[in-house]
């Protein structure tokens, strides 16, 4: 018998990224799982373009790529209760036109949420671990730095909770995409000789992985302010000196930590605040209704156009700060 053949975007050597053929997974569905086809999927710029390059010591090719997919449901298991064929469901799933997961793992759209709009849960997440982690509450002084899309969605996420937001990035046009939609404090720099700002804010959410970043970060936050570490350091970018680092932890009594989104349970769990789960369906509750806008954020693309899509984000040859594939078309 002939299998049914998908498609999907690989990693098929370093810098190489491929549509190819791949065999469908034709196992019958547990009793919990659904199926559907891809609609859209979301390119993380940090995570899948360390592995494109190499960057990550399990990367190994050929490798499946992404982790934000929204499908249409087209088969449920006998013991599904959320879903029904023909819905719009949110996974963690990879750039593939064929989507199955576990019920508990799928998130139905709100109505009339746009799948190309709603796969950016998917980022808005990782800043939202720090949002439920943090000591610092509203109306504190939240510093973003680094603009790239986890940085751009988080000043939002933070704005729209009713924190002041200030944010820093070097390149222009960040900057401006930022301020365009009604955050006004941008810097190209942390304005550590400013008197309103240095010394005053309560939490740091740093999304570049920068050293220099890093340390500035340490010296603007108030003492025992928080300084988050959400951008991965992928490489080394400077020949700071450690001690710089330390003395400025240990003399300003900053509390310094992973901003590993993985820190908050996956689910509800009981005496835990907050899961990956929730903040998913807070953060497609927030698209739907607008508070969280992606408006200039990102442009559409065909996977076919895979190996181009992903050159463009590396050497940062597009205005726009992510990609979204669409399948539709495949």
């Amino acid at each position: 018998m002939t299998r049914i053949k998908q498609q999907a975007v690989q990693f098929t050597a370093l810098e190489t990224a491929q549509l190819v053929e791949v065999q469908a997974d034709d196992r019958p569905l547990d009793a919990q799982e659904v199926t559907g086809r891809t609609l859209k999927t979301l390119i993380s710029s940090g995570t899948e373009l360390a592995c494109y390059q190499g960057q990550l010591c399990n990367t190994t090719f050929p490798m499946q790529p992404g982790y934000a997919a929204v499908f249409q449901i087209k088969e449920i298991g006998g013991d599904v209760t959320a879903f029904k064929p023909g819905d719009l469901a949110f996974c963690m799933g990879p750039h593939r036109s064929f989507q199955r997961a576990a019920q508990q793992d799928a998130l139905q759209l709100p109505p009339g949420l746009p799948p190309e709009v709603a796969v950016f849960a998917r980022l808005m997440g990782v800043s939202m671990s720090t949002l439920t982690t943090t000591t610092a509450r509203p109306p504190a002084i939240v510093l973003v730095s680094g603009l790239g899309p986890v940085g751009h969605l988080a000043a939002k996420i933070f704005h729209r909770c009713g924190y002041e937001v200030i944010a820093v990035d070097p390149i222009d046009s960040r900057r401006a995409l930022l301020k365009n939609s009604g955050i006004e404090r941008v810097f190209p720099r942390v304005p550590l000789d400013d008197s309103s700002i240095a010394k005053q804010v309560a939490l740091v959410v740093e999304c570049s992985g920068h050293e220099q970043a890093l340390l500035d970060a340490c010296n603007v936050v108030m003492k025992r302010g928080e300084v988050a570490m959400v951008g991965v350091p992928w490489s080394r970018k400077t020949n700071l000196p450690a001690h710089e680092l330390l003395y400025s932890i240990f003399h300003n009594y900053v509390v310094l930590r992973s901003g590993w989104e993985w820190e908050v349970p996956r689910f509800p769990l009981d005496f835990q605040t907050g899961s990956i789960h929730g903040n998913f369906a807070a953060a497609l509750k927030w698209l739907a209704e607008g508070s969280v806008s992606i408006e200039g954020l990102y442009e559409a693309a065909s996977p076919h156009d895979a190996q181009q899509v992903y050159q463009n984000l590396l050497h940062t040859r597009s205005d726009q700060l992510a990609v979204v594939l669409d399948w539709e078309a495949v």
